[in-house]
């Protein structure tokens, strides 16, 4: 019993004389202390658009975790309000890439262009639903947590704008668009490039002084 009372009279102490983290101690943490404690903030801080792919596809079980991730996304009022297709097949991903081709010959004078998607070899099209104001921040939120979840994993990725907005505004491209199957009510927003690093590029600078806290 006396011992007890002795380790407990230390640690009395020993926390009284500030040998244990202060709050304030706590709050001066930089950000490199935390990411190297916190595996979501290394995942945001690490991740980066990659436009340079190995050739397979990424695994359709793994890729099923990606889009459980995604869909798993905070959104207004659980309207869900996306539509999601995912394309592995070289036949459509080669296919619509020929047709852009056709269109932008110059695309075809770099002998690194493979397919539109900068040469991925999946790629996720979401579309939202038009009925509804918010529907496109919903995807974008979808969007990122299968960014994320993806970078976790070793599997890179890159949003695009350009193919879709070529696929719904092109005529040659309407039998690629009507093969997604999108419902009626809803367009296609943007698409995402999935495919396994074949680099690896550094941060871009971010411009801290957009932030400001408002007292």
């Amino acid at each position: 019993m006396k011992n007890l009372k002795s380790a407990l009279m230390v640690t009395a102490l020993l926390y009284l004389c500030g040998c244990t983290p202060s709050s304030k101690q706590q709050e001066n943490a930089t950000v490199a202390d935390v990411t190297e404690k916190n595996a979501v903030i290394e995942t945001i801080m690490s991740r980066r658009s990659i436009r340079k792919y190995q050739p397979q596809a990424v695994n359709r079980d793994t890729m099923q975790i990606i889009l459980d991730c995604g869909i798993n996304a905070p959104n207004g009022q659980n309207r869900q309000s996306w539509e999601i297709r995912v394309v592995d097949n070289p036949e459509f991903i080669n296919g619509i890439s020929e047709v852009y081709k056709k269109e932008n010959p110059k695309v075809a004078e770099d002998p690194n262009f493979k397919n539109m998607f900068r040469n991925a070899p999946t790629v996720v099209f979401i579309a939202n639903d038009t009925s509804y104001g918010l529907s496109q921040i919903d995807c974008g939120l979808l969007g990122e947590n299968m960014i994320l979840s993806a970078w976790s994993m070793g599997i890179g990725s890159c949003c695009l704008g350009g193919p879709t907005r070529f696929m719904t505004s092109s005529p040659a491209a309407a039998e690629y668009l009507k093969k997604l199957d999108i419902p009626e009510g809803y367009q296609l927003l943007y698409c995402i490039a999935f495919g396994y690093p074949d680099e690896t590029p550094a941060a871009k600078p971010r411009n801290a002084a957009k932030i400001k806290f408002i007292d």
